[in-house]
């Protein structure tokens, strides 16, 4: 009889710590959700953390603390991840993503393990691309291009990326920049990439009418021209020309130029130099259409008069 009354007695005791364990267990899971309503999400996540602790050791009386908290730990280690990403702090966001994806697995949490999969890799790009920004603001030239080709080997819609590259590419190998401009200006910035792409055509235009490669010119002012009108490629293309003698040519080009531009500071030189073309072209009424816009112009007006006067005849 003594016996079973002891066994009573330690029953009576077992269940009654085994209640207090629970409620202490839960009491902590719910100073875990206040301390994560306060935004206190590092004081949440330890909240979590102890009350799952004590919920496992109570077997199936703390099956529900214990599902909630699996439910609610990788989704405070995704919270902190993303804060830690608004910081800029771009590794400790990696880091602790990556175990919110661990927790998360083991915990069977698929909506948190699908978000992190989803996100991870943008942190990743978004990291690099940090990097590859602060390059290109220093200057680093070839520390920006291989981050900003590593961003587009992950993320091959990055605009802006494309565009800085292209950018970055223009004065060594156009063809490539080309290539990263053209997906720039198929996500958002076509503007600025034929801005870019143009300005670079047409500096190496200026660049073969220098060196005396008069028909590289005229083919790379015209694609400049082609990209983003602009009176200048228009004026390098008529230089070009009459320096290989296509006169014809040179007269397209520097009319369109003076019709893109007529108040440039050089329009009377140029359509001096249009009515003198006309006239070796034997076309008498447009040679003096060009010298009467001159006629009064300080340097070209009396040379104008002159030539005027003699196609009157």
């Amino acid at each position: 009889m003594k016996k079973i009354i002891l066994a009573i007695s330690a029953l009576a005791l077992s269940l009654g710590l085994s209640a207090q364990d629970l409620a202490t267990a839960t009491a902590t899971y719910n100073s875990g959700a206040e301390a994560l309503t306060m935004g206190n999400k590092t004081g949440a996540l330890e909240y979590f953390q102890k009350a799952l602790a004590m919920a496992e050791s109570l077997g199936d009386e703390g099956a529900d603390v214990v599902a909630n908290c699996k439910n609610a730990i990788p989704s405070v280690m995704l919270s902190i991840g993303k804060e830690l990403y608004n910081n800029k702090d771009f590794d400790g966001a990696v880091e602790k993503m990556k175990a919110a994806a661990e927790k998360a697995k083991e915990y069977g949490n698929e909506e948190v393990s699908a978000e992190i999969e989803d996100l991870l890799p943008k942190v990743l790009v978004t990291k690099v691309k940090d990097a590859a920004d602060a390059a290109f603001k220093a200057k680093d030239v070839a520390g920006a291009i291989a981050g900003y080709k590593e961003v587009l080997a992950a993320d091959s819609t990055n605009a802006v990326s494309a565009l800085r590259l292209g950018q970055l590419l223009s004065g060594t190998n156009l063809e490539e920049a080309e290539k990263y401009l053209n997906i720039a200006a198929a996500n958002g910035q076509e503007a600025n990439a034929k801005q870019v792409l143009g300005t670079a055509y047409l500096k190496k235009a200026a660049a073969q009418l220098k060196g005396g490669k008069y028909a590289d010119a005229v083919a790379l002012a015209e694609k400049a021209n082609e990209i983003k009108e602009n009176a200048q490629a228009l004026l390098i293309a008529g230089q070009a020309s009459q320096k290989l003698g296509k006169d014809s040519n040179a007269i397209a080009f520097f009319e369109k130029y003076l019709a893109a531009d007529p108040n440039a500071k050089n329009s009377n030189a140029i359509a001096f130099t249009v009515g003198a073309l006309f006239q070796k072209a034997g076309n008498k009424s447009k040679a003096l259409e060009y010298y009467q816009k001159v006629a009064s112009d300080p340097q070209f007006g009396a040379q104008a008069k002159q030539l005027i006067s003699a196609l009157s005849k």
